[in-house]
């Protein structure tokens, strides 16, 4: 290896350096989804990012989905996936399937975490009544147990970050009766940021972050104010399942979360390429405290 390539490494180290001071000690809630979650590489690489933010100082949570698992499951039992606005109609039988498959999703992602050397703890909205819902309805349709989360309950969180694990969520929560709801998983992330006041909330996406031109990759946005979020919002430039994802963005920051990121989890270790370099690979949101990483060549 030649001396300009080790110098490479070497300073790549020292940029991520004040990121690691800043962050130190602070709470980092990853909602971990899509492509991500399917291809094996891609996996291990989130999995060994988080390993990283852990080992050197950071406070991760992980919470994640599996939508798609969930859906080779119900056709496998016979039913086929039906969903409005984007939620998936959850019948008793379809609850029951989403339980199993993501309480499956999640001890695996324990099994890597622990593989690394770093101890983490899989749990549901149900332990410790951590996520309490109330049923969602879907532009006014009843799609079945599927719950907003109305109140969340950080003690078990707060336990197990104290005594040095990472909590791994699945997003199953339950009503006042103690009737078994799902949760979209980055309403659920959203509302874990908001309880526990993290730094950062990172959504992992299929895509490379916010345009300002949807048919325009050039017009990656890297860092964006919630009132321009806004406007870009309110110009009818966003749509699709962006809409919603950065409508939690920037309800998360209105509630006190200081960065939002929106990152392409196809991209191996974005994670630590948004955390720990200047420009990072994304999208972030801003509280409105929070001053510029990057301001452009």
């Amino acid at each position: 290896m030649g001396m300009e390539l080790w110098q490479e490494k070497a300073e790549v180290l020292i940029e991520a350096l004040p990121y690691i001071q800043r962050f130190r000690g602070k709470t980092i809630v990853v909602k971990y989804g899509g492509s991500a979650m399917v291809d094996k590489n891609l996996q291990r690489a989130v999995i060994t990012d988080v390993a990283l933010l852990k080992l050197v100082g950071f406070k991760p949570i992980i919470v994640h989905g599996g939508g798609k698992a969930i859906s080779k499951w119900v056709k496998k039992a016979g039913k086929e996936p039906r969903f409005v606005n984007g939620l998936r109609v959850t019948d008793k039988e379809t609850m029951e399937i989403a339980e199993m498959v993501l309480g499956r999703i999640n001890k695996n992602l324990v099994a890597m975490m622990e593989s690394l050397g770093v101890k983490a703890v899989g749990i549901s909205g149900k332990d410790g009544n951590t996520l309490q819902v109330e049923k969602k309805l879907s532009g006014g349709v009843d799609i079945g147990y599927v719950g907003q989360v109305k109140n969340l309950n950080p003690g078990l969180l707060n336990t197990l970050m104290e005594n040095d694990f990472i909590p791994v969520i699945c997003p199953i929560g339950l009503d006042d009766d103690f009737q078994t709801y799902n949760i979209n998983a980055d309403d659920a992330a959203c509302a874990i940021a908001t309880s526990v006041k993290a730094e950062k909330l990172a959504f992992l996406t299929d895509i490379e972050g916010v345009y300002r031109d949807p048919l325009n990759p050039q017009t990656l946005i890297s860092e964006l104010t919630v009132p321009e979020a806004r406007e870009l919002i309110g110009q009818g430039n966003i749509g699709g399942g962006m809409l919603p994802k950065l409508q939690n963005c920037i309800d998360a920051v209105e509630q006190g979360v200081s960065r939002v990121h929106i990152l392409d989890g196809r991209i191996e270790h974005c994670l630590l390429l948004e955390f720990f370099t200047n420009k990072g690979i994304g999208t972030a949101i801003l509280g409105s405290g929070e001053g510029r990483y990057y301001h452009g060549e």
